[in-house]
């Protein structure tokens, strides 16, 4: 699942950042696609694993083949939680849409460099080969940043 965390995290941080560029965004705006983002995410993941399922096993998943899979990606929901703390933060009047998405991103570039050491030490690597593969996933949540400011939104 962790590969499939790390997609919705790289994909919710594009959407963030594009929200932050556009100086039109409002606080509904930028919940709907933050939202729409998380449950598209979760509902593709949900399709391919049906289908999946079928072409392995050759036919639908039972109600508990069923319920497993709506489980084991229900975490992909997450994916939107800190945008949408941001934007209700930024909606009380506490900071302005743009800085509130922006610290959003930066969190995201966080949640991966963690999720990167996390692999790192779950692989049995050192502090330092955990560190660099945090480094690694920091500077992929970068990229994706970078890639966003240079195409615009």
């Amino acid at each position: 699942m962790r590969g499939r965390a790390l997609q919705a995290a790289i994909t919710m941080l594009a959407v963030v950042v594009g929200l932050a560029q556009n100086p039109h965004t409002g606080h509904w705006t930028a919940a709907a696609y933050v939202t729409g983002t998380a449950v598209g995410l979760w509902l593709a993941t949900l399709v391919a694993d049906v289908q999946s399922h079928r072409v392995v096993h050759k036919r639908f998943p039972e109600r508990a083949e069923a319920r497993h899979m709506l489980y084991v990606s229900s975490p992909l929901l997450s994916s939107a939680a800190g945008p949408l703390v941001m934007d209700a933060l930024s909606a009380t009047g506490a900071l302005d849409l743009d800085t509130a998405l922006w610290i959003a991103a930066g969190v995201g570039v966080a949640g991966l460099a963690a999720w990167g050491f996390e692999g790192g030490r779950r692989m049995g690597g050192g502090l330092l080969a955990s560190s660099l593969a945090a480094v690694v996933d920091a500077v992929i949540g970068v990229g994706v940043v970078g890639v966003k400011l240079l195409a615009g939104h």
